[in-house]
């Protein structure tokens, strides 16, 4: 009897398991690049790129109040990692206030708006659910450094210190607040669906970001990096933005996969995150 013939995604996905962490992390290099090339071709204005990083957000704050409101349960959740997203969208939602009032600033209001309320629910609805030994990342182990930071690196605009230092701190705020929710799925190994679809929109979303300001700095031939100041911030903005695409990246390829699969629940192997 002739054995059943594998799809083509099977094959491809059983070779990718098979390759060394070196080779899976060339593949996963060639295929942002030519994500990139795609995107170039087909997205005309980039700053859509960057609506469209927040909207994804949005999305994936709107996948857990689902899951919230149906499921009456936060296990999963890192409250932590909700709290230093409210805490970067504060200072974000201030900075765009005050130095660049436009679109981005409602969609940062609506997206802090529903973090305040994952945050509420958490703390006191739910908090029954709340898996507090496995959020275990102490915050300040987050904030006092990139406080530290955003001191002495930040932009060097016309714009007031005060104000520039916030921006960096939400800039570098963004980049690991997600840290926290990593490290409860680490703790946990397996991420029931929501928890899921949200981490993967975070993704997409930082994503989306990243190749905003690459591509940005390529259409300008550098000219944005001069319009963003001197010294190390430039290069430090573009460095927040790959290290966040970097941080969930690993994740990603899980949840992809699994969806392929047609698992719902994620089952993440040891020194995934």
């Amino acid at each position: 009897m002739k054995g059943t013939r594998k799809k083509p995604i099977q094959v491809v996905r059983t070779w990718v398991r098979r390759q060394p962490p070196k080779i899976k992390v060339l593949l996963a290099f060639l295929i942002a690049i030519a994500a990139l090339f795609f995107i170039r071709t087909i997205v005309y204005d980039h700053d859509n790129l960057f609506i469209a990083a927040e909207a994804v957000h949005a999305l994936g704050i709107i996948v857990l109040i689902y899951k919230l409101a149906t499921e009456k349960t936060c296990a999963g959740l890192s409250l932590k990692s909700q709290e230093l997203t409210a805490i970067f969208l504060g200072s974000r939602l201030y900075c765009s206030f005050v130095m660049e009032y436009d679109v981005h600033t409602l969609l940062d209001l609506a997206t802090l708006a529903t973090t305040i309320w994952v945050i509420y629910m958490m703390r006191f609805n739910l908090k029954s659910s709340y898996m507090r030994e496995k959020d275990n990342i102490p915050i300040h182990y987050v904030v006092i450094p990139l406080a530290l930071l955003s001191l002495v690196v930040h932009p060097t605009t016309h714009h007031h210190i005060i104000n520039r230092v916030l921006w960096a701190f939400c800039v570098y705020m963004e980049a690991f607040s997600v840290l926290p929710q990593l490290r409860v799925m680490q703790n946990t190994k397996i991420v029931e669906p929501f928890t899921a679809h949200y981490v993967f929109a975070l993704g997409v979303a930082r994503f989306l970001s990243c190749a905003h300001w690459i591509l940005q700095v390529l259409d300008t031939k550098g000219g944005l990096l001069t319009a963003l100041g001197y010294g190390l911030w430039p290069p430090v903005v573009l460095l927040s933005e790959i290290i966040q695409t970097f941080i969930l990246a690993d994740f990603c390829y899980y949840y992809v996969q699994s969806v392929m699969g047609g698992q719902l629940v994620i089952r993440l192997p040891s020194g995934v995150v």
